[in-house]
């Protein structure tokens, strides 16, 4: 339970099934953090309201130490790599449905529940299949992708067939105060921080250079590490025409390459390289693999083709339609239908349509 109208309501929802419900926060950070602007001292106090409200118990985990081995140290070496890495997906993985399900385990639970937007049906065998929540707006199925089959054949996801706005209305209705609170859009358990100021913290400052295509200084900035393709805010340019875009980074030699236009050709791809692919039936399909993929959370499903890329178990994904700042470090997550598959890693992108333009002529 987060302090979060959604974790309230499954709580709610499963206590009005029938289940023993007990609440427990994840301590996630460092509460001596300079920052000043961590939440979860209020929001501790909301599941305390929350839980008396519902007259379940509750308690906190402490898992401070495992969330900076497991997904925040990895989280700034790839951003140091120059990758634009997605710490809410590792936290699911490594956090949430691992170390925190051995806490709950040790209490006795015989389930795991979350207030995530996402649905799960199960096999005769009890072997899971995760599937999209019913409200398009709020489905949270790509942060989950990379879960293990096996750990989500103990969880329970009560809120998946129902909307927010419905949630909401259930927590006004029972008297839950935060029927109202607003929705977390921060990295993963780190809160809302302003993100350049937080990397500061732990990325020292490169000055580079900041160039077009055709090899132009337009300007500079203070780290390719604090960028990513697509990004128009916080490059200083300005100038006649239309506004710059990031259209590629050469982290080698720490420079920005830039271009004019949301629609710039340089920012399409077709195709993408992933690797470590998980999928959570355990196996993966037969290639060549027709399905929709997404590269960024919200995204329209997008048509694709899977084929093997090389023998080491990496993927190559060929779109339909050129894709708009396709990001290495993001994951790609495949569908088929209304149910996730699994995903990948992007670690690389194949040419451009503005590479591909300029070959054709």
């Amino acid at each position: 339970m987060s302090g979060g109208v959604d974790s309230a309501v499954a709580s709610l929802l499963l206590k009005q099934q029938g289940f023993n419900v007990i609440g427990l926060f994840i301590k996630s950070w460092d509460e001596k953090d300079p920052d000043g602007s961590c939440t979860s001292a209020k929001d501790y106090t909301d599941l305390e309201r929350i839980c008396a409200k519902l007259q379940i118990p509750y308690t906190a985990v402490d898992l401070v130490q495992d969330y900076w081995d497991r997904v925040f140290a990895g989280f700034l070496a790839e951003i140091k790599a120059g990758y634009t890495p997605n710490p809410d997906i590792l936290c699911n993985r490594e956090i949430k449905f691992d170390v925190f399900m051995e806490k709950a385990r040790a209490l006795g639970a015989d389930f795991v529940a979350t207030g995530h937007y996402c649905r799960l049906t199960h096999d005769a065998h009890g072997a899971p299949t995760l599937l999209k929540g019913l409200d398009t707006n709020k489905d949270q199925s790509y942060f989950l992708h990379a879960v293990k089959g096996e750990a989500l054949r103990k969880v329970l996801f009560p809120l998946g067939s129902m909307t927010k706005p419905e949630i909401r209305k259930i927590a006004e209705a029972a008297g839950i105060s935060v029927f109202a609170k607003k929705g977390s859009t921060g990295i993963c358990f780190i809160g809302e921080r302003r993100f350049r100021p937080f990397l500061k913290q732990y990325l020292s400052a490169n000055e580079g250079e900041i160039r077009t295509l055709d090899e132009k200084r337009v300007g500079t900035h203070m780290g390719s590490a604090y960028f990513t393709l697509g990004q128009r805010k916080g490059l200083g340019l300005g100038g006649e025409g239309e506004p710059w875009f990031i259209v590629k980074k050469d982290t080698t030699n720490n420079i920005l390459y830039v271009a004019r236009g949301d629609d710039h050709p340089a920012l399409y791809a077709r195709t993408l390289y992933a690797e470590n692919p998980t999928w959570i039936s355990g196996a993966a399909p037969e290639f060549p693999y027709k399905c929709h993929a997404k590269i960024r959370y919200r995204q329209a499903d997008q048509m694709c083709t899977i084929t093997p890329d090389g023998a080491s178990g990496n993927l190559r994904v060929d779109f339909d339609e050129p894709q708009r700042a396709i990001a290495p470090g993001q994951f790609a997550v495949f569908y088929q239908g209304d149910v996730c598959l699994g995903g990948a890693v992007i670690r690389r992108v194949g040419p451009c349509e503005a590479e591909l333009e300029r070959c054709a002529n």
